[in-house]
């Protein structure tokens, strides 16, 4: 075999190889979360992706830049009170439509879109989204990030709303697919602050 024809054939069976991982029927769906997360073991897994923005690579970046939102008049308490009433409106994986139902960053970006507030809708693009502050100052309104429910995985996995934060501890409004399947509020508990990545203030 001549070595150009020989080249030609290898080449062609890479590019069968290639256009078979890619192809639409075996794709994941490209939305919210890229791939959906297999591991559901917790009480409120909130599961959501495998492919989210490393922790480490947000310690690295939260401090060379911070992406603004601008929220104009909006307050953060009339955010979460909306956020409120779609409580009980089950989880759906990829789903920002109420009338099916909603992922975590599916929820969030409607609760925001109702007050014409353009936020990101994929939960990796969120990582630098606003200032980080402490969890001790976290305040109504405010974005609370978390790793997905694998242990071994230090990638942002899931996301809430902060709802209040006082002498009985954090609470935040999310959807979930864990318990729950669907938008209700959660402590923050053990299990969430062993998953606790960060709290972003866009207000």
């Amino acid at each position: 075999m001549k070595k150009n024809t020989r080249y030609l054939l290898l080449f062609c069976a890479y590019g069968c190889c290639f256009s078979c991982e890619i192809s639409p029927a075996t794709q994941a769906p490209v939305t919210d979360t890229l791939f959906k997360n297999a591991v559901a073991i917790e009480n409120d897994p909130a599961a959501d992706t495998a492919l989210h923005t490393n922790v480490a690579q947000f310690k690295k970046l939260s401090s060379d830049s911070v992406i603004p939102i601008h929220t104009g008049s909006t307050r953060p308490d009339e955010l979460v009170r909306f956020a409120e009433t779609l409580i009980g409106i089950p989880y759906v994986w990829a789903s920002s439509d109420p009338a099916v139902g909603f992922d975590c960053s599916g929820f969030i970006t409607y609760v925001f879109t109702h007050f014409n507030i353009s936020v990101p809708r994929s939960s990796i693009d969120f990582f630098n989204v606003g200032r980080t502050v402490p969890l001790a100052d976290a305040k109504r309104g405010d974005l609370i990030l978390f790793t997905g429910t694998n242990p071994m995985e230090t990638d942002i996995g899931h996301m809430g709303l902060v709802v209040s934060n006082n002498t009985s501890g954090l609470s935040f409004i999310h959807s979930t697919s864990g318990k729950a399947m669907g938008v209700t509020i959660t402590p923050l508990n053990e299990q969430y602050r062993k998953r606790f990545v960060r709290i972003s203030r866009i207000f």
